[in-house]
């Protein structure tokens, strides 16, 4: 058993040790400081508060002046950073198949009135539970995740909407980016199980299916529990016994409301589990479902005649919820079809575990210092984005090198239970036997600056908050628009 945990720290120490080497490769400008910075977040004495309080941190070497430098005017070159991410040893579910979980966070500024780019962010339990519009940044995050109940998960891709971006069409584009970076690494070969894409509401599940066609990939999203789905075409036999007297065939079978009980029929499989958090799990399905599309909003510019999308169609309930409050079904829709009664409970664990992600996001926004810089620019923003996405992932990669460093009122854990945040604690231990390919500074000078009392002659531009582009609704629209 010590041999096999030695062979697995030496494993783990080999992997950190070249992903830092990667890492230091990716930084094309202003790459010692940088780095340095990264490390600086992973070393700093509780969560980060300002970036350049890192300055004062050992591990960087550097003066604040040379820290912004570096945010504002540094280069890192992005592709080759997502393949090194994506060349790591991803950590897989249940079934040894991959779950990538796709959601947005936002970077809220709402008085950076001289940042560009910004757009209004939709906020949860703002003020009394309201939810409120807040100028700021959405970055789109894609994350490879692990099975059972962690705060875990692999960073892969981070892009920053913009003002004419539509959010499903840049979504589809990064995903299969992610996708195309994963079979490249190996992560994903011919045989393996399709890789699992889990999206929440804000999604449009079919849609998404039908932009990501030609990749491995299942997409499995949650639907809205108004919605109206439609049950397979009817076959030529069907449509003569149902239609004697003939007509034109019917391109869509009859409807599926998900708040009308009475229109769902026979489910296709039913499966019951027994769960210590929420107690008695009911999942039924049903199969061939379909939305009917119309040539309006998202699909006015189809070209030719619109798809018919079919999937399955999950409705999970559970007892209880680990908060309290009142458990409400929830609808499910998978791009496979045929599914059995293990592939239906595999989907719904699946997509639970997607919000292993929130936990990732608190850690970056509360430890790590995610939203904390007062930054200008939105190019600044992405390489200081990358910088936690780096930093998180070399936490990753020593969780089985760090010890357990607890306060006196915690409970010890076992090494591989370890969260991130203690795993940080014990980083500072760790570099010295890391490899660190950055430079050591050079003695300088600071510059004059601006001579004292004098006023800034060149005021910065502001910016306008929200999408500069308005896409058409309706085809008599897109024809005036776009003639």
């Amino acid at each position: 058993m010590s041999l096999l945990s030695d062979a697995v720290r030496r494993e783990a120490f080999a992997e950190a040790s070249r992903f830092r080497g990667d890492f230091y490769a990716c930084l094309t400008g202003r790459r010692d400081v940088l780095f340095e910075l990264a490390d600086a977040l992973l070393c700093a004495d509780g969560p980060v508060t300002s970036p350049v309080d890192l300055t004062l941190v050992a591990e960087h070497r550097r003066g604040h002046g040379a820290l912004y430098d570096a945010l504002n005017r540094g280069r890192l070159d992005v592709v080759r950073l997502r393949r090194a991410l994506a060349a790591l040893s991803q950590p897989k579910a249940a079934d040894d198949r991959l779950v990538l979980a796709v959601d947005v966070s936002n970077w809220l500024r709402p008085d950076a009135e001289c940042s560009a780019d910004r757009l209004f962010c939709h906020t949860f339990g703002r003020g009394r539970d309201q939810h409120l519009m807040i100028p700021g940044w959405p970055y789109s995050f894609v994350a490879a995740l692990e099975s059972g109940r962690t705060s875990w998960c692999q960073l892969l891709d981070a892009v920053r909407f913009g003002p004419e971006d539509d959010v499903a069409e840049v979504t589809a584009v990064q995903v299969r980016r992610v996708v195309e970076d994963l079979v490249a690494g190996g992560s994903w070969r011919t045989g393996d199980p399709d890789i699992l894409v889990v999206f929440d509401a804000g999604y449009d599940a079919p849609r998404m299916a039908y932009l990501l066609d030609g990749l491995p990939v299942e997409v499995l999203g949650r639907m809205r529990s108004d919605r109206v789905m439609r049950r397979p075409t009817p076959t030529q036999l069907e449509y003569s016994r149902a239609y004697p007297q003939g007509g034109r065939p019917p391109k869509h079978g009859k409807e599926f409301r998900f708040a009308k009980p009475e229109t769902w029929g026979e489910p296709h499989m039913a499966t019951v589990q027994v769960t210590d958090r929420y107690g008695t799990a009911k999942a039924t399905s049903w199969d061939r479902l379909h939305p009917r599309l119309t040539t309006r909003s998202a699909w006015i510019d189809h070209d030719g005649e619109l798809p018919i999308i079919e999937g399955t169609l999950i409705r999970l309930e559970v007892d209880r919820l680990p908060g309290g409050g009142d458990p409400l079904p929830l609808w499910l829709w998978s791009s496979a079809t045929g599914l059995t009664g293990a592939g239906v409970d595999l989907r719904w664990q699946a997509f639970l575990r997607r919000f292993d992600l929130e936990h990732t996001f608190r850690m970056i926004k509360q430890t790590l210092g995610w939203t904390r810089p007062k930054l200008r620019t939105p190019k600044a923003a992405d390489r200081w984005t990358w910088l936690i996405i780096v930093a998180h992932t070399q936490l990753r990669l020593a969780r089985p090198l760090t010890e357990d460093l607890r306060r006196p009122w915690e409970r010890p854990v076992e090494p591989n239970r370890l969260t991130p945040a203690r795993v940080r604690r014990g980083f500072r231990n760790l570099r010295p036997a890391l490899p660190c390919p950055a430079r050591a500074p050079k003695p300088s000078r600071p510059g004059p600056g601006r001579p004292l009392g004098s006023k800034n002659q060149r005021p910065a531009t502001r910016y306008d908050v929200g999408k500069t582009v308005r896409r058409p609704e309706s085809i008599g629209e897109r024809d005036r628009i776009r003639p």
